[in-house]
C-alpha cells in the first residue's frame, strides 16, 4: 500500500495537485542551549509549545506518514520528547523517526535512545561542525565539543542494540570547513560513524526573528552561503565528500550525491539543477512549536494553526491554496531539509538514479 500511495503522491506532485502529507517536520520547541553563529533560533522565545495532549490530538488527525523529523531549537530541551516519540509511533506509524540534536544533553539523549519504542527505527543526527576549538566557536558554547562528542561515543557502539542509525552532521560556515572536515572524519573513523556535510545558507525564514519572512531565492540556481569559500576550496570539499559518500549505504549514497551535485552546480557552475518540484504544503508538512503551519524553510508565512483549527480545515482552506500557488511559482531552493523530500516525492531522485 505504501508503494501505491507513493506513486500516487509522485503523480500528484508532477501534475501540481495537492496530496496528503507523507513527511512531517515538527519543530518541537524554539528553545535551544546552543548559541550558534549561523542561527538566530536561540534568540526566539518559545512560551507556547504544544502540550502532549495537543500533540496527540493533532497527530490523530493526520494520515499515516512515511517519516517524521523532530527538531528544534534543541529537541532534547523538552524533557517529554520520549512521550512525543510514543505518540508519533501510535498515531502516525512512520517507517522511521529522525531526530536532529546538538548533543549537549548526553544523559537525556542516551536515555531517550534506550527507552523510546524500539520497534520504530531511529535516525539520530548529531551536529559537530569541526574539532574542539572550531565546534565550540560555531556553537557558541565552551561545552559544545565535549558534550556532543560524549554523546557520539556513548551511542556509536550500541547502534544495532538500540535500532539506531547514528550520523554526524557538519555545517560548513567558513573557509575552515574543508580542513575541519578531514580532521573530523579521522576522529569519527574509529567509531564507525558517518560524517555528512551541509552548506550553511545565509538566511532562513524559519529561524529568523522576523515574522512571516519570505527569504526564497529570486531565480533558479541562486544559493547564498553564510560563510565565504573560494571556488577552489568549495570544489576541494565537495570532491572529498563525494568520494567518501561512495562508502555509504545505497540510499544515503544516492541522496548525498544528489544534494552535493546541486550544491556544486549552484556554487561553481551557476546552474539551477537538479531542481525538483517543491512538495511544501503537499507531501511535506511543517509544524511549528505553537501549532502554526508555515509554508516552508524559506517562507514562514503561516497557513493556519492546528492548535486552534482542525487539520482538514487548514489543509483545504483558502490561505493554504494561495501559498501553494506561491510554492508552484518559487524558482527552487537548495536546503537539504527541503530538497530531499522534494526529490523523493516528485520522483526526481529516482530519475537521477536511472540517469
Amino acid at each position: 500500500m505504501r508503494i501505491v500511495s507513493l506513486v500516487k503522491a509522485m503523480a500528484d506532485v508532477r501534475r501540481g495537485r495537492p496530496s496528503p502529507p507523507r513527511f512531517l517536520t515538527y519543530i518541537v520547541t524554539w528553545n535551544c542551549n546552543a548559541r550558534c553563529i549561523m542561527c538566530d533560533c536561540w534568540k526566539k522565545e518559545s512560551p507556547e509549545d504544544l502540550s502532549l495532549e495537543e500533540v496527540d490530538r493533532i497527530f490523530a488527525q493526520l494520515p499515516r506518514l512515511d517519516a517524521v523529523r523532530l527538531t528544534g531549537g534543541e529537541p532534547f530541551v523538552r524533557a517529554d520528547l520520549r512521550a512525543i516519540a510514543e505518540i508519533t509511533l501510535r498515531r502516525l506509524r512512520p517507517l522511521f523517526l529522525h531526530v536532529t540534536t546538538n548533543g549537549f544533553l548526553t544523559p537525556r539523549i542516551v536515555e531517550f535512545c534506550e527507552t523510546r519504542p524500539r520497534e520504530l527505527p531511529l535516525r539520530l543526527l548529531v551536529s559537530l561542525d569541526g574539532t574542539r576549538e572550531k565546534h565550540n566557536h560555531v556553537r557558541g558554547r565552551g561545552i559544545a565539543w565535549d558534550t556532543a562528542f560524549a554523546t557520539v561515543k556513548a551511542l556509536a557502539p550500541r547502534q544495532r542494540e538500540l535500532n539506531l542509525e547514528l550520523s554526524v552532521n557538519q555545517t560548513i560556515v567558513d573557509a575552515d570547513g574543508p580542513a575541519e572536515y578531514r580532521r573530523l572524519r579521522e576522529v569519527l573513523k574509529p567509531l564507525g560513524v558517518r560524517l555528512q556535510v551541509v552548506m550553511a545558507y545565509d538566511v532562513s525564514a524559519t529561524y529568523s526573528l522576523t515574522e512571516e519572512l519570505d527569504a526564497a531565492p529570486s531565480i533558479a540556481g541562486q544559493f547564498s552561503t553564510f560563510g565565504r569559500l573560494t571556488p577552489e576550496q568549495t570544489a576541494e570539499l565537495l570532491d572529498e565528500v563525494e568520494r567518501d559518500a561512495a562508502a555509504f549505504p545505497f540510499a544515503e549514497r544516492v541522496s548525498k550525491r544528489y544534494y552535493t551535485r546541486g550544491i556544486r552546480n549552484r556554487l561553481l557552475g551557476g546552474k539551477g539543477s537538479p531542481n525538483p518540484p517543491c512538495v511544501a504544503l503537499n507531501a511535506h508538512l511543517r509544524l511549528y512549536p505553537d501549532g502554526d503551519m508555515p509554508t516552508c524553510q524559506f517562507n514562514s508565512r503561516r497557513v493556519g494553526n492546528l492548535r486552534r483549527q482542525s487539520f482538514d480545515e487548514v489543509w483545504g482552506g483558502d490561505l493554504i491554496q494561495r501559498q501553494r500557488a506561491w510554492v508552484r511559482q518559487c524558482p527552487g531552493c537548495w536546503a537539504e531539509c527541503e530538497v530531499l523530500p522534494n526529490a523523493i516525492y516528485s520522483g526526481d531522485l529516482l530519475r537521477a538514479l536511472v540517469r
